[in-house]
């Protein structure tokens, strides 16, 4: 081996070291590696910098932005509906189905692609549900990743491998050759995950900052959950007021809505009367809206469409207001300020110096400094801040839904993903789609720069210079030939096995592409060489390169980092279980079927 190799090599060392260790933060240890290298000769400047320009990095930076406007769009409200109805609010059962529809979908598209396109959908399932995004992103994360398995189309490994095959004469895979494997890796994660994912998954960490909406719910005691019933015809209901119906002074039940035809009515008039058919909206303890259920003869219904979109934590939140000094509002009553007509938002509860909480405060004139606690969507919050009455004590975590936008936004992300299937490369497809996310309106360009992870994307672009380096260098061809000459003594288990990891390991810190391409070809002279079938093999190489749970490298888990909260030791602990069983299983089924 010449210096170079030998450099190579440690500088790798170094990387995991750095990496396990956690002595610096992800990206400025991927910087580290960048100056390294450079400094060291390994790559040219040019080659230093060009992971920021790579079809990697491009393609990161532009799914977040997709992403952001996939979910501002409302586009994944109905899937996060959908997860919640299945899966109920049982942590582990949330969990195995999120990460059985995510994997299955990920079956017929790109990776990162279907990473972006659930995200949005799992955060709010995670909200909905009141469990840690951590406990639930790293699962469907790694369910992406194997679901990519099962088609020939799923992965970018298994696209090249039918390249490779044909220019080295062989036959090309059908599309779904991996299946039996695919299917395998995904069905032992998900079993993996009932058994024992409560105790394999991460926790929050200690000491975490609340989220302000949690602040609010916990700190006033607030009912956080809506519940739906509609009115037959028979209810007594029927051409009664708001104020007849008395839902606060005899239930604590606050009317966040009603729906009728498609019709949605937000914080009702007190005096809107009700009529036969239409849906309610009710904010309150389940017992008191049981209660109110049974007296009024009411049906309980799910709570679908435009109502439940509208109330959704995407578009609808709790805040505080400060009456503030010397304005019009003081000494006035809400009845006299018709705050629901006017605005559409819905009192719940008034603090005045010493006194209260107060939860029926209609005729109580307010003070200068007096708090209400309000319901209502984002838009109409921010309103009645603008206002000259009341002052927003409360930071408002959503822009809110524009469901306006939601052709446009699903235009310009099923584009992007058409484009992929064409042959374009995957980062211009994709930033073509976030480029038009921002024309349409969907996306602002501050918000577009806002969505970007940029923790994540030096992560990726100063990792790709080591593979650069590695290959560059001769130090992955040095490693293989080893490796290989190693194996060929062993028996055949073995040696399926030793390919296996190896292609699992270099995956790590090349891209899973690269290892595909830089190992696929010696394990065919490997194969040729012993009489073995080299179809197996390369197809086990093929699904190898997606066994990257150990490090947060892949793009998939890069992506997801941030959002989870997560750190690097979160991704040891499961990827020191998952790594070995997905190369146990998918060898021994290859070693099954083709040998």
């Amino acid at each position: 081996m010449d210096i170079g190799t030998i450099a190579a090599i440690g500088v790798l060392l170094a990387a995991v070291v750095l990496f396990v260790t956690e002595r610096f933060r992800l990206d400025v240890t991927a910087a580290l590696l960048l100056l390294a290298l450079a400094w060291l000769g390994l790559v040219t400047p040019a080659q230093a910098f060009s992971g920021f320009a790579s079809n990697a990095v491009v393609a990161m930076a532009s799914v977040m932005v997709l992403g952001y406007g996939i979910d501002r769009a409302g586009l994944m409200h109905r899937v996060s509906q959908f997860l919640i109805a299945r899966g109920g609010r049982s942590e582990r059962r949330l969990v195995v189905t999120a990460s059985a529809v995510v994997g299955m979908v990920s079956s017929v598209m790109q990776n990162i692609g279907a990473a972006v396109l659930f995200l949005p959908a799992l955060l709010r399932v995670a909200r909905s549900a009141r469990i840690p995004p951590s406990r639930l992103l790293m699962p469907a994360g790694f369910a992406v990743i194997l679901g990519g398995t099962v088609t020939m189309v799923g992965s970018t490994p298994l696209i090249l491998l039918n390249d490779i095959m044909l220019q080295g004469g062989y036959e090309p895979f059908g599309l779904f050759a991996p299946a039996p494997v695919g299917l395998a890796l995904l069905l032992t994660w998900t079993v993996l995950l009932a058994l024992a994912g409560r105790h394999l998954l991460p926790r929050p960490a200690a000491g975490k900052v609340p989220r302000p909406q949690e602040d609010l719910v916990e700190g006033w005691d607030l009912p956080a959950e809506v519940c739906y019933c509609r009115i037959p015809e028979t209810s007594p209901l029927v051409g009664m007021t708001r104020e007849e119906a008395g839902f606060i002074a005899g239930y604590t039940l606050h009317l966040l809505a009603l729906s009728e035809e498609g019709d949605v009515l937000y914080a009702p008039w007190r005096y809107t009367h009700f009529l036969a058919g239409q849906e309610l909206a009710l904010l309150g303890k389940g017992e008191d809206f049981l209660r109110c259920v049974h007296d009024y003869g009411l049906e309980v219904s799910r709570g679908e469409g435009q109502i439940v979109l509208g109330l959704s934590q995407a578009s609808a939140g709790f805040a505080e207001v400060v009456v503030r000094p010397n304005a019009g509002a003081v000494g006035r009553t809400l009845r006299e300020l018709t705050l629901r007509k006017n605005l559409g938002v819905e009192p719940l509860l008034l603090v005045s110096s010493d006194e209260g909480p107060f939860h029926e405060f209609s005729d109580r004139p307010l003070k200068s400094g007096d708090i209400i606690v309000v319901h209502g969507r984002w838009e109409r919050l921010r309103t009645l801040a603008e206002g000259t009455g009341f002052v927003l004590a409360t930071p408002l975590e959503e822009a809110g839904l524009r469901e306006s936008r939601a052709p446009a936004a699903a235009a310009c992300f099923a584009g992007a993903l058409l484009l992929t299937l064409t042959g374009a490369p995957i980062g211009l497809s994709f930033f073509t789609g976030a480029v038009g996310m921002v024309l349409s309106g969907v996306v602002s360009v501050g918000e577009a720069y806002q969505a970007i992870e940029w923790q994540t994307i030096v992560l990726i672009g100063g990792l790709i210079p080591l593979g650069i380096a590695m290959e560059t260098s001769g130090a992955t061809g040095v490693i293989a030939a080893g490796l290989t000459a190693l194996l060929a003594e062993h028996s055949l288990f073995l040696v399926l096995l030793g390919f296996s990891l190896l292609t699992a390991f270099l995956s790590l810190f090349l891209s899973n592409a690269a290892a595909t391409v830089l190992l696929v070809p010696p394990a065919l002279a490997l194969a040729g060489e012993s009489g073995l079938d080299p179809t197996g093999l390369a197809l086990l190489i093929g699904v190898s390169a997606s066994n990257s749970f150990l490090l947060p490298t892949n793009q998939v888990n890069a992506l997801l980092m941030g959002p989870g909260g997560y750190r690097t030791r979160d991704y040891l602990r499961v990827g020191a279980v998952l790594t070995p069983l997905v190369a146990l299983v998918s060898t021994s089924l290859v070693y099954l079927l083709y040998f």
